[in-house]
């Protein structure tokens, strides 16, 4: 099985490069800013929203700014990520009938290409723990984990969008619903302490805001999160990748008969 998985990486290493410079490219193609929008559009949000909860409902949480920004990175990366994965095999329908391409190459081609944006908004996040003159500890090297759990997850929830696509084209329409109920169910801009008992139920039940809670944790706090969220933060990006694929597996099977 590794062999084989080695064999498919080597064989199609340079069409998924090549997927992930074009969807790059493509993205910032006539762009008079370019790159810069990776680094303005979360900045820009950030500001709008700093500006309407701090002065609106005055959460006292320390180093909002940070908080904030932490939040908004990680749910606009999933949120970009898994809409582009999810439309993949469907704009690649041309490709698909006429040449045989392994088919998750795409949906995580798509993945790939936004998390480079995504890497480049963290030169913002550690300009804000700067400005706002948070210490620096060892425990900010461990954000790597976080970074590479959504990753992992966005190209999960990925996987399985992308192939529901294929028979219901009015997934991207009930998922744009979705994400939006799942955006007010972070914790994004507002403390999790002002939810009730029902609410934190669900909200535990949310993998997004493991991940979230863990990259906060190690940056404004400056602690290691406890073993519950950094088990849930490691184990469900990697149970839901596994569930992902074997869902993609099963349904690519018949993406012929309606591509």
């Amino acid at each position: 099985m590794l062999t084989k998985i080695k064999v498919y990486i080597q064989k199609y290493r340079y069409l998924f490069l090549q997927l992930v410079e074009r969807d790059f490219k493509t993205k910032y193609k006539r762009s008079v800013l370019g790159m810069l929008w990776s680094l303005l559009n979360p900045l820009l949000l950030m500001c709008v929203q700093y500006i309407v909860f701090s002065n609106l409902f005055r959460f006292e949480i320390p180093h909002y700014v940070v908080y904030l920004l932490i939040g908004i990175m990680f749910f606009n990366f999933f949120n970009e990520a898994t809409i582009q994965a999810m439309i993949s095999i469907v704009m690649n329908a041309n490709l698909i009938t006429k040449v045989y391409v392994p088919k998750y190459i795409f949906p995580t081609s798509k993945v790939i290409s936004a998390s480079i944006n995504f890497l480049i908004t963290i030169i913002i996040l550690f300009t804000a723990v700067i400005i706002n003159k948070i210490s620096f500890s060892s425990t900010m090297f461990l954000l790597v984990i976080p970074v590479f759990s959504i990753i992992l997850f966005s190209i999960g929830i990925g996987l399985i969008l992308s192939g529901l696509m294929v028979y219901f084209r009015d997934m991207q329409f009930l998922y744009g619903i979705l994400t939006t109920i799942w955006m007010y169910l972070t914790p994004i801009f507002y403390p999790e302490n002002i939810l009730s008992d029902h609410l934190l139920i669900i909200l535990k039940l949310n993998p997004l805001y493991h991940i979230i809670k863990f990259a906060r944790t190690i940056i404004i706090d400056g602690t290691l999160p406890g073993m519950y969220n950094f088990a849930a933060c490691i184990l469900v990006p990697v149970v839901i990748f596994v569930i992902g694929a074997l869902i993609f597996r099963k349904l690519q099977r018949n993406f012929i008969l309606y591509l």
